[in-house]
């Protein structure tokens, strides 16, 4: 069983609610989702989420989170695994930033939804 700040990681996961592509896209076009990348910019600058805003996980600090005026923070990156670590990451960090797109940029694309080249 993994550990992580003195609890399951299997409890902390339970804290990270999963957005369908759709569901953020949808909370995004009505502006009450900000949609924080976490992935590296080299992948960025090969495809990324439209108006996403980018924290790399591998330098990732909550505090460098752009505030978020009253949107819901939604982390994201390739498939859904470092988009759950943010976001426990931001929670330990005392944020409420608890939501995660649900199958990254994969399944982003399986939906149909757009991306952009260049970062």
């Amino acid at each position: 069983m993994a550990v992580y700040g003195g609890q399951l990681l299997e409890e902390l996961v339970a804290d990270v609610h999963d957005l369908t592509p759709e569901e953020v896209s949808k909370g995004m076009a009505e502006g009450r989702y900000l949609l924080v990348d976490v992935r590296e910019l080299n992948e960025i600058a090969v495809e990324a989420y439209p108006s996403a805003v980018v924290v790399p996980l591998s330098a990732f600090d909550p505090h460098g989170i752009p505030d978020p005026k009253g949107k819901h923070v939604v982390f994201a990156c390739r498939s859904g695994k470092r988009s759950v670590t943010a976001s426990l990451a931001a929670q330990a960090a005392g944020f409420a930033y608890d939501n995660h797109l649900a199958g990254g940029m994969l399944a982003w694309k399986a939906a149909g939804l757009p991306t952009k080249t260049g970062g």
